[in-house]
């Protein structure tokens, strides 16, 4: 090729491109006949890489959602055991630290995510105390160590007060949690285990296993492996919406990106509808149809960038729970629904424990949507969460264009 000459960039359809998405989320594979195991959650990782955490707990809990997404119903003790458990027999598969945001990723990833490729989040600044209370952090360090796992307010009572174990310390106890994650953040704790959401620090070194907590990673190694799993997971993708996966720096995503084009794991393409360049992952495919119905929480990967999700199912999508409710739009926690490979409804859900119900608080279609057909399925899939969360029935509200259709289909 002569010199100054860019080879030809292959042009991508829109639809081609949202197939490749959602084959590589795993919504091209069939949902699993019996009960999922770990196998069945790990090819669920193999396709999400991560899965985020998030306190909201009105429906069910972000880090749960996914998996019920491309699994159906399973025993949610399959997260809790791979996260929190660990024996001889079956390890831990999972381990907690910042990735997306706080996230759920396979234990072999922690040495990529503490390799320097990433910035540090908004924990950083809690360094400063770390820099002026050293002895803190020992302290600290030593109650995680004696009572380990441990939640942040017993570490408060151990270190502050007349009880407190440095003797004259009186460590302020806002400056304790800080600290907590702060060491959460550079990977001195995490999550030994969770007492119903409470994060119950432990030390690294006996939550991983030696051979992945001594593991080191250069930084553009680890760039280029987290820009890599990225792509898998998105399948197509423009560098922005790679870089934003595991939130890393511009200067470092785009370094990432030209590398793995040169060694050809990226290959450069045209969506015709894009306005910024993409990338496909060599492994990517495009099926020729996706099939079936699923339920996203608002932070499913594949629809947690946001603009990106406009890209691809022309479907505008924001989040509204720091909204006041007098200008939410569509409400407080909003899952899309997904059916044969395009975004054709949203609903408002919440989980109304103590009346056994299911409630959908607000129902609406796309536009140019068989309402019959999406009301249908929407009601077959809202009553298997129903049931997979332990609710007894679905109860449908009155706001919304698809309220009605969907409470004659429930």
């Amino acid at each position: 090729m002569p010199a100054g000459m860019m080879p030809d960039v292959r042009t991508v359809s829109p639809g081609v491109a949202t197939r490749t998405a959602l084959a590589a989320q795993g919504f091209a594979d069939p949902r699993p006949v019996g009960e999922p195991d770990r196998r069945h959650l790990r090819r669920v990782l193999s396709r999400v890489q991560v899965l985020q955490l998030d306190s909201v707990n009105v429906a069910v809990r972000a880090h749960y959602a996914p998996l019920f997404s491309r699994l159906g119903a399973y025993d949610r003790e399959l997260v809790d055991s791979a996260a929190w458990t660990h024996s001889a027999r079956r390890p831990r598969m999972l381990v907690e630290c910042w990735a997306h945001e706080a996230s759920l990723v396979p234990v072999e990833d922690w040495p990529l995510l503490h390799s320097g490729a990433k910035p540090r989040g908004w924990w950083r600044h809690y360094g400063r105390i770390a820099e002026s209370e050293p002895a803190l952090i020992d302290d600290v360090l030593a109650v995680v160590k004696e009572l380990g796992p441990v939640g942040a307010g017993t570490i408060e009572r151990e270190l502050s007060g007349p009880a407190a174990r440095t003797p004259g310390s009186w460590w302020e106890r806002s400056d304790v949690k800080k600290v907590c994650e702060w060491l959460f953040g550079i990977g001195e704790l995490t999550t030994g285990a969770r007492r119903g959401f409470e994060r119950l620090y432990d030390l690294s070194e006996r939550v991983l296993p030696p051979e992945v907590l001594h593991r080191t990673v250069a930084a553009d190694v680890a760039a280029r492996e987290l820009v890599d799993r990225a792509a898998r997971a998105y399948g197509i993708a423009t560098e922005p919406d790679l870089r934003d996966y595991y939130r890393l720096s511009p200067e470092v995503s785009k370094r990432a990106v030209a590398e793995l084009v040169e060694e050809g794991t990226l290959e450069p393409v045209r969506v015709a509808t894009w306005r910024a360049p993409a990338y496909r992952h060599v492994a990517a495919r495009a099926p020729r149809t996706v099939e079936g119905r699923a339920l996203l929480c608002p932070f499913d990967p594949l629809v947690w960038e946001r603009s990106r999700t406009e890209r691809l199912f022309g479907f505008r999508y924001r989040i509204e729970i720091y909204v006041p409710e007098a200008k939410r739009v569509h409400g407080y926690y909003v899952f899309p629904f997904l059916l044969d490979g395009a975004l054709v409804a949203r609903v408002d859900l919440k989980a109304d424990r103590a009346a056994g119900i299911l409630r959908v608080q607000g129902a609406f279609a796309e536009s140019d949507v068989d309402l019959d057909r999406v009301a249908s399925e929407l009601a077959g899939e809202l009553g298997v969460m129903a049931s997979w969360l332990g609710l007894d029935r679905v109860v449908v509200g009155e706001r919304g264009d698809l309220a009605l259709d969907l409470r004659r289909a429930i």
